[in-house]
């Protein structure tokens, strides 16, 4: 017998430490997670339908509105999170529980009521003009941040396997507040109509839809991102354990949600300020968003190259190509500056991405799939 190639080595260890390939199964009855989950997601729908079926169909128009615009809101941020969701890329159905978790569990099972509950102390505490500047601030970054991490720490009790890496969390996190926001919006659009008493419900679910939907680009699906791909930091499940890094990128999450809550604190009465900060706050969290992202990425990118590496040996992909596969924007970039063709660039990229996905399914093995997508890539190629 003669030993295996140190490359296909490499290869399987990061198909194994990564859990690229691995299958989600929710229904796990012999799992506590499992079970933690279904009461989060049940406690959380019945609470909503309290919380809407006493005004439902007297604000049915401003209710449906919201759905239905924030539905359409949504579809631009899939479409976002999935060209995202690129290297050792995570299932749909777990990433669809996450969603629905930041949607049902953390909005209205976990949140709600801790908001409410912390909203009063913080009232007898500082007194009213203090809750009005600052409580908001000090209670959603807390309750808000941690119900949606809570998420995160199920599902990996769900799949131990695929939820690996600080990217993990960033993703996975991402999916989770967005939950959060689309079904907090929804629950905005109805409380809107409630204070005008049902007076022009559609043009108030409009008007909602407008300043929510601009706010929500550095909101929930942000701070749970960069919040979780801390979490994984600190827990450091791949091997990239950075303690101090991950406290501070939670830490950073929090700060800005309290930051945008108690946006009237800090403005103090200034217009200029109420015009100013929105804009200066918004540019600091995406700087910190593209920092936290290129740095977790950084263990996904490793392993998606020490995937290809035999690929690259055996001249199927050549280095441009990993890099570009395995790179960021720029590395991309500069490969279609190499192709001179946009459109042959990204299919060749697309099909690099999706022969190691295939290999991933394998576990490094040579089936007919893993042979139809290298195929696939020379012909695009014209090796």
């Amino acid at each position: 017998m003669t030993a295996e190639p140190e490359l296909k080595v490499a290869q399987r260890q990061a198909i194994h430490a990564s859990g690229w390939g691995q299958p989600f199964r929710f229904l796990q009855p012999h799992n506590l997670a499992f079970w933690v989950y279904l009461l989060g997601v049940g406690g959380g729908t019945l609470t909503m339908l309290q919380y809407f079926s006493s005004g439902a169909e007297f604000y049915s128009s401003a209710l449906t509105g919201g759905i239905v615009l924030f539905g359409l809101y949504l579809v631009p941020w899939l479409l976002l999170l999935r060209h995202q969701n690129r290297f050792t890329a995570q299932p749909a159905s777990l990433l669809a529980t996450g969603f629905i978790w930041g949607g049902i569990a953390a909005t209205f099972w976990i949140a709600l009521p801790a908001n409410n509950a912390l909203l009063a102390i913080w009232t007898k505490v500082g007194g009213t003009s203090f809750a009005q500047n600052w409580a908001a601030g000090l209670t959603a970054p807390i309750n808000e941040e941690f119900s949606k991490a809570i998420g995160l720490v199920l599902l990996i009790g769900l799949a131990p396997r695929l939820v690996r890496s600080a990217y993990d969390g960033f993703i996975i996190g991402a999916y989770i507040g967005l939950g959060f926001q689309v079904f907090e919006d929804v629950l905005y659009v109805y409380n809107g109509a409630t204070q005008v008493y049902g007076v022009d419900q559609l043009g108030s679910s409009l008007k909602m839809f407008l300043i929510r939907g601009a706010a929500g680009i550095v909101s929930h699906a942000l701070f749970s991102a960069i919040f979780c791909a801390g979490l994984m930091w600190i827990l450091g499940r791949s091997g990239e354990r950075k303690l101090l890094r991950g406290v501070l990128t939670m830490l950073a999450a929090m700060v800005f949600h309290g930051a945008w809550d108690d946006m009237g604190g800090l403005s103090n009465g200034s217009a200029l300020r109420s015009i100013v900060f929105p804009f200066l706050i918004a540019l600091i969290e995406l700087s910190a968003l593209f920092y936290v992202l290129r740095h977790a990425a950084s263990q996904e990118r490793s392993w998606i190259r020490e995937l290809l590496a035999p690929e690259v040996e055996a001249g199927i992909v050549d280095p441009p190509l990993l890099d570009a596969v395995s790179g960021l924007r720029a590395d991309r970039k500069k490969y279609r500056k190499l192709l001179r063709d946009r459109a042959r660039a990204r299919h060749t990229v697309e099909a690099a991405s999706d022969l190691a996905r295939e290999i991933a399914k394998a576990d490094g093995a040579d089936t007919r799939r893993v042979d139809h997508a290298r195929a696939e890539l020379r012909r695009l190629r014209g090796a």
